[in-house]
């Protein structure tokens, strides 16, 4: 497990607030030597507490606004059901996070598309053309109250 210190924690807020920030900005903030922050960020990221750098998009102006929580159940829990499953829902664009969830349904997938029509497509054509499925349950988002990738330390 990775120790953490204030200022590591500080710098993590800092780069997940905007991680184009110079190492020179960061300096300042931190008051720390640019040096000193290029090595704790290269230390965050040998020991894979960083292990990404990504660029937010936002869904509606990429013409991907409809957003849907779908839940899923399979007809099995074997070994060999879980593994296909995971193994062919990974490949669909559309699902942007998929857990394996307790309760129950055993996985619940953000999916997120155009619009309805685009939905039932993906419903049809990809999503339930995976064995094992036994059935789904689908939720619309109606709209987005909170969305952030910053994990509070």
């Amino acid at each position: 497990m990775n120790t953490l210190d204030a200022i590591d924690k500080k710098l993590l807020q800092l780069l997940q607030k905007d991680s184009k920030q110079t190492n020179k900005e960061l300096s300042n903030k931190l008051n720390l030597s640019v040096t000193a922050v290029y090595e704790r960020i290269k230390k965050l990221e040998r020991s894979g507490v960083i292990f990404k750098y990504v660029a937010l998009i936002d869904k509606k102006k990429v013409e991907k606004p409809f957003v849907t929580f779908c839940s899923i159940k399979l007809v099995q829990h074997t070994k060999d059901c879980v593994v296909q499953f995971e193994k062919e829902v990974v490949q669909l664009d559309e699902v942007m996070e998929c857990y394996h969830t307790s309760g129950d349904y055993d996985y619940l997938l953000k999916i997120i598309v155009a619009d309805m029509d685009a939905f039932r497509e993906f419903m049809v054509k990809k999503l339930t053309t995976i064995s094992h499925i036994g059935s789904t349950h689908s939720t619309f988002m109606i709209n987005e109250v909170k969305h952030s990738t910053a994990i509070h330390l």
